[in-house]
């Protein structure tokens, strides 16, 4: 059943708790807020792909309070999608080409490794999307591209359902160079992942439009300037690691 997005705001107004001045005797409702706000985030998160608009418009409140009550959610996205990222990195296909590198390694070093991407794609790529924004007259912060980065990469979030699937088909060869996995099973996972990759681009482009209020054209070009941008600093890496 098709939820419209006016549905889904009109079930958040109904969800949320509503603001209410200060008063003395009413600290105990005000502290109740914040923790009902952050469980509310928890469930906008994951009605990112369904009704994107309606959730990238409570960007627009970018108060301290209102920051912090997303935070956790949003950190938990940056996290996933950095997994996500590393999966699908050269790394991943060979790190188990080592004999040293098995069991137990894999799982740990592919936590940490996902959680150094999550954090560099999440404090830099937003750095680098606030840049585009601001050179388009964005009137953002740093911390709103941040946050819109970190939605719009739900669905690479989402794209590790795959990976139980591919362990199932092939175990932990999909560590390893010229596995099981290789050959026409390895390109119909790719074309998945791209897909993912995609859906996610286009929700950065919602999630742009949606906070900053522009035409398509211009957030089109927005996420071409961020894009342009991202390459330029993945070349610059490449060449000063030699």
């Amino acid at each position: 059943m098709q939820i419209s997005a006016s549905f889904v705001g009109e079930f958040w107004v109904s969800c949320l708790p509503a603001v209410v001045p200060y008063a003395p005797g009413m600290s105990l409702q005000a502290d109740r807020a914040q923790p009902d706000d952050a469980r509310a985030w928890w469930l906008r998160v994951l009605l990112v792909p369904q009704a994107p608009r309606a959730v990238f418009a409570e960007l627009r409140d970018d108060s301290r309070e209102a920051a912090e009550a997303r935070q956790d959610a949003i950190a938990a996205v940056a996290f996933l999608a950095g997994v996500a990222l590393t999966l699908l990195s050269s790394q991943a296909g060979s790190f188990a080409d080592d004999p040293a590198r098995a069991g137990i390694v894999i799982p740990v070093w592919l936590f940490i490794a996902g959680l150094f991407v999550g954090v560099v794609n999440y404090w830099l790529g937003g750095g680098v999307l606030y840049l585009a924004l601001d050179w388009l007259g964005a009137k953002g912060s740093w911390r709103q591209a941040r946050h819109v980065l970190a939605l719009a990469a739900v669905p690479l979030a989402l794209s590790l359902v795959l990976l139980p699937v591919r362990l199932a088909l092939y175990g932990d060869d999909i560590f390893r160079s010229g596995g099981a996995d290789s050959g026409s099973g390895a390109h119909v996972f790719t074309v998945l992942a791209a897909g993912f990759a995609l859906w996610s681009l286009a929700l950065l482009a919602v999630g742009i439009r949606v906070v900053e209020g522009w035409s398509w054209p211009r957030t089109i070009g927005a996420v071409g300037l961020f894009g342009g941008l991202v390459a330029v600093a993945d070349l610059a890496l490449s060449l000063l690691g030699g």
